[in-house]
């Protein structure tokens, strides 16, 4: 039996690829466009195209990584994007999955789905608050896919990754360590925040953990490496990785919340950089996950 990942192109998808890959499993790939990285790909946008029945042919597990993810622009003039790619598709991917027999489908989702600061061991998803509309998105399509597990006999997990960092990243995170680079992304003063993190090789660890670990039906996991780290912390080791001296100076909090009250862009996207995004991983830890990295450990290699 083989396995199925879509979003193998990203980099997280592509990690994980080349983790099942080295441990002798047959990896099937989804992907919009054409790419010569993988011996089994099937070009299809399933978000715009219906899936060929035929990919899920032999296939056991289907990871979906596939989605539109946040940025730090303003989101709301693409809420019929993020709803067609990350709800829709999901939905309609997994339904296609329950007619073909898949037996496990894991779907990577965000913490934004979800509240800041959740330190229960099981998410109450009747009190959560999904962040933004990329939250909201991911929320739903965590909710269409906890009703197809609730009647169908495909067992769904889901797993909520914190910010990932690592070889490679891309996203926010990458844009902050390219503007240290180049000078340009200012020093962040001490917020006082919390944030969580985790390494991509701790993420594909706790995939794979939950994978082999499917014995209840809908479960949730937050994947983080338990540590606490503010905005600042975080600026820092960018720096570090960056080979870049830490400036002696920093812009003043009160000039982030002045430029948060006059600018609603600028609201947004404050809220993102010194906000509090701090998650519990217990359930996850439940399991036997140990992450190995942590952001205190940082050096080239992990960017």
């Amino acid at each position: 039996m083989s396995i199925l990942i879509t979003g193998a192109t990203g980099f997280i998808g592509g990690r994980l690829y080349t983790a099942l890959s080295n441990n002798g499993k047959e990896v099937k790939v989804i992907s919009r466009n054409s790419n010569n990285n993988f011996s089994q790909l099937f070009v299809c946008d399933i978000s715009k195209e219906k899936l060929p029945s035929n990919i899920l042919n032999g296939v056991s597990t289907v990871f979906h990584l596939a989605g539109y993810a946040h940025d730090l622009s303003d989101p709301k003039g693409k809420e019929d994007l993020y709803k067609r790619v990350n709800v829709e598709a999901t939905r309609n991917l997994a339904k296609i999955c329950v007619h073909r027999g898949v037996k496990k489908f894991i779907f990577v989702s965000s913490t934004k789905a979800g509240s800041p600061n959740i330190t229960n061991q099981l998410p109450d998803m009747s009190f959560e608050k999904p962040q933004g509309v990329y939250g909201r998105t991911k929320r739903q399509a965590e909710e269409e896919l906890l009703k197809i597990a609730k009647n169908t006999v495909m067992n769904v997990s889901i797993v909520r990754p914190s910010l990932v960092y690592g070889p490679n990243v891309k996203g926010n995170l990458s844009s902050m360590l390219n503007g240290i680079k180049k000078g340009w992304f200012p020093p962040l003063p001490d917020a006082g925040n919390s944030r969580s993190m985790i390494h991509v090789d701790d993420l594909i660890q706790a995939l794979l953990l939950v994978e082999k670990n499917m014995s209840v039906f809908g479960e949730i996991y937050i994947a983080t490496d338990s540590r606490r780290y503010s905005s600042k912390e975080i600026y820092a080791s960018l720096c570090q990785a960056s080979g870049k001296k830490l400036p002696k100076w920093e812009i003043p909090i009160f000039f982030f919340k002045i430029l948060s009250k006059i600018n609603s862009s600028m609201k947004y996207k404050i809220e993102k950089l010194l906000g509090d995004e701090y998650y519990s991983s217990q359930k996850l830890e439940s399991l036997g996950f140990r992450p190995l990295f942590t952001l205190k450990q940082i050096n080239e290699t992990l960017f």
